[in-house]
């Protein structure tokens, strides 16, 4: 026997239950699948904390989608009645002609966006638990915040099964095949029938579309929670919310590194996109270990002094799967358009959930998507190779360097 659906989306973390959401409220039968249960450590929707920011110094081209996000968070918070978003404001910061800088003001001027350009000492001044050299700058995102993705997830899941969204949870690895204009979905001995099928695999995405020859590489990366005392130590906590904002600073150019104020484990910070690479998700090395805290610390000892020698709480690491050019992916699979592939994110994606769950939304149900999503089409990885062929058939041979 074959249940059926309008809808089975396959993968349940962030992308994934937003969009079984939002396709459930909007009356669709739907099924979830996923290998695992909701706030699992095998991707990329854990870790107590994610940082939003409007100021988006990767470009221009992803502010449209993230106001809309920050519109969708709040609506999920009134649905919901849970805390998921915080503002604290965000400090981007470090050498000044870095890309973190640099971008995030050219962001602001070209979109008319409200910043503040900040000096060290300013900073020094506003931020007691920062101490960035004389010649770092910064620039002052007064909507950067962060958000509590398991929290998130289950508040998702938890409305989507109130309108009606079914869940199977601990199901062997699925795999899919076209059924006319729809999809079979199995998983071990279970076979289910949908109209559409949306992929929001994340680091699993490859296995179910092997066919697309993907450029997509998958990073571990590893988070850690220090417990810094404060300065002096009979004053205010300088890292408390209330004081310390989310933070990304380049410390060296083409280096950053990100965090968040004290929550509930401690400090949170990280090394942005200096993981290694890993060939499979299931093959990933969780423990970090104690060189890699180290080098952390030393990072930010550039700008975060008190972090330098502070005790750690807690260790963790999650997945990025990156594509070649860093962009999501939102788009119908050029061979069967009743299939939707979401996401991979390439590591900065979370703060976009609410918005990309609408999209996939709008693009199973043929509405038409509230934000333009053409710089996330699948068609730009076969322009790119067919660019590359073209350039090889031409390619000179370099002169011999003498």
């Amino acid at each position: 026997m074959t249940d059926s659906y309008d809808v089975i989306v396959l993968g349940l973390g962030a992308m994934g239950s937003s969009t079984a959401y939002e396709l459930s409220r909007r009356g669709l039968r739907v099924l979830g699948l996923d290998q695992y249960p909701p706030g699992h450590t095998h991707g990329s929707s854990h870790g107590d904390s994610r940082i939003i920011r409007e100021l988006y110094y990767e470009g221009t081209l992803y502010v449209p989608l993230l106001q809309r996000a920050y519109e969708l968070w709040e609506e999920l918070e009134r649905a919901s009645g849970a805390s998921l978003l915080r503002i604290t404001g965000g400090v981007m910061l470090g050498v000044p002609d870095g890309h973190v800088v640099q971008g995030s003001r050219q962001t602001a001027k070209q979109l008319g966006l409200a910043y503040e350009d900040l000096s060290a000492a300013e900073i020094r001044k506003r931020f007691p638990a920062m101490d960035p050299p004389d010649n770092f700058e910064g620039v002052w995102d007064a909507r950067g915040g962060y958000l509590r993705p398991e929290a998130a997830v289950a508040a998702y899941l938890e409305l989507a099964s109130r309108h009606g969204a079914r869940f199977e949870i601990g199901q062997p690895a699925a795999t899919w095949a076209p059924d006319g204009e729809g999809v079979t979905v199995t998983t071990g001995e279970r076979r289910y029938r949908a109209d559409r099928l949306v992929l929001a695999a994340g680091s699993w995405i490859t296995r179910q579309v092997p066919d697309l020859h993907l450029p997509i590489t998958i990073e571990r990366q590893v988070l850690v929670w220090f417990d810094p005392a404060s300065i002096p130590a009979d004053a205010p906590d300088v890292f408390a919310v209330d004081r310390c904002p989310v933070f990304i600073c380049e410390h060296r150019l083409g280096q950053s590194v990100y965090g968040f104020p004290r929550l509930t484990t401690g400090v949170k910070a990280s090394i942005f996109h200096a993981g290694e690479t890993i060939p499979d998700p299931d093959m990933c090395r969780r423990p970090a270990d104690a060189a890699e805290t180290r080098q952390l610390q030393e990072y930010l000892a550039v700008f975060l002094p008190t972090l330098r020698d502070a005790p750690v709480r807690a260790t963790m690491t999650c997945v990025f799967t990156n594509t070649a050019d860093g962009r999501f992916i939102i788009d119908r699979h050029p061979a069967y358009p009743q299939v939707i592939v979401c996401s991979p994110c390439s590591g900065h994606g979370f703060k976009f959930t609410s918005a990309v769950g609408e999209a996939n939304a709008d693009l199973v149900t043929g509405v038409r998507p509230h934000t333009d999503l053409s710089p996330f089409s699948l068609g730009r990885f076969a322009a790119s190779a067919a660019g590359r062929d073209a350039s090889r058939a031409v390619s000179i041979p370099a002169a011999p360097q003498s």
